[in-house]
């Protein structure tokens, strides 16, 4: 009898929740050896670096972060089984992640019906749109919103005069994503959009879109892509001696942007993050001192070496942070956490300021966003 006692009690021990929640479990997926690998490693390396800082300064409300990594390869299936597993094994108790559009709607419908809470590190906005995207509960994301970019973008091309543009747009969920907010937003800045091109965002020759768009007569061009893709269409504006201002978005400032379009690369425009100009910042802006720590701690871990800054460096950094401050304020009971992302307010993030709301599950405005340019090789503050 005093056996079965023993062993009764070894199982409740087992199960007790003082034991199961010793540790914060987060489970964080990125395209690691995907197309967007030199988007989702850096920020893998960024999440271990905070959560490393955070446990080292005695955790969240004194318990310690147990980050469980993933790689998609940038595979909308494979992500997928990994929110589950993340969800129903490994037992987190939210998730940050992954790195592309397509894969994060994959993983939308799954983390709303599991009702676990996720910050992610996409660029497009379905993710946190609802009506014909799904519902957006349970779905926050770091990045600025595609829309905000746009914004951006527009205000400094009717700013300088460059209203009649030719779009040419990746035909995956982030290019459609900026289609769809250029085309919506146009009318109101005054923007006339002469053509639209698409291309496959793994093509490797832009010049048939290119050509059509230079014959429109636009006064500049846009390229809404990440990746290899958009460092090929600077290449290919320069082979076609195509002499019109090239404007990117803001998934391309990165110096590997740079490596890639060499020498076309030279007065490219594009929206990004204060974090690539971080030093030409006024010292009374609110986001300096907090990135450029950010910098420090991460060229003193060496990441630079082999993935220098670029603006998408901060996003798993605030994914988290996120994360982090709604657990040191409602605990780890789902729909508390949920409800206490969800009222982030005047969070100074590496990306931006963060203020969200039930409508809007990113919180970032225009502000958050600078115009950046490539002049001699390196990312400064557009003219």
């Amino acid at each position: 009898m005093r056996k079965i006692f023993g062993f009764l009690s070894c199982l409740m021990l087992l199960a007790s929740p003082a034991l199961a929640e010793d540790t914060i479990k987060l489970g964080a997926f990125f395209d690691l050896s995907g197309r967007a690998s030199f988007i989702g490693t850096p920020s893998k390396l960024v999440a271990e670096m905070l959560v490393d800082k955070i446990n080292a300064e005695g955790g969240i409300n004194g318990k310690m972060i147990e980050l469980i990594i993933a790689d998609t390869e940038g595979d909308p299936a494979k992500s997928a089984n990994i929110a589950t597993k993340f969800i129903y094994k490994d037992k987190v108790v939210a998730l940050i992640g992954p790195t592309l559009t397509d894969t994060g709607m994959n993983v939308k419908k799954i983390v709303h019906s599991a009702k676990i809470p996720i910050v992610m590190t996409v660029g497009g906005d379905p993710v946190i749109m609802g009506g014909k995207f799904g519902p957006f509960d349970w779905v926050f994301k770091s990045p600025q919103r595609s829309k905000i970019a746009v914004e951006r973008l527009f205000t400094y091309l009717k700013d300088k005069g460059l209203t009649k543009i030719a779009l040419l747009s990746a035909d995956d969920g982030f290019g459609k994503d900026g289609l769809r907010w250029m085309e919506q937003l146009a009318p109101e800045f005054g923007i006339e959009i002469l053509i639209k091109e698409s291309f496959g965002a793994r093509d490797t020759d832009m010049t048939a879109q290119l050509t059509k768009a230079k014959n429109a007569g636009p006064l500049a061009l846009v390229v809404w892509t990440t990746g290899p893709a958009g460092a090929i269409s600077a290449k290919n504006v320069a082979q076609l001696g195509i002499d019109l201002p090239l404007f990117q978005c803001h998934g391309l400032p990165d110096p590997k942007y740079i490596e890639l379009a060499g020498p076309a690369s030279e007065g490219n425009r594009m929206p990004a993050t204060k974090l690539m100009v971080v030093d030409e910042l006024p010292d009374t802006d609110s986001q300096k001192a907090g990135i450029q720590e950010f910098v420090k701690l991460y060229i003193e871990k060496g990441y630079d070496k082999q993935f220098p800054i670029n603006t998408h460096s901060g996003y798993a950094w605030d994914a988290i942070m996120l994360i982090a401050k709604g657990i040191e304020k409602a605990g780890t009971e789902p729909e508390a956490l949920r409800a206490a992302i969800e009222s982030t307010q005047n969070y100074v993030g590496i990306s931006g300021v963060y203020n969200l709301t039930p409508e809007d599950h990113n919180g970032l405005d225009v502000d958050s966003m600078v115009m950046v340019q490539v002049r001699d090789g390196k990312f400064v503050l557009a003219d």
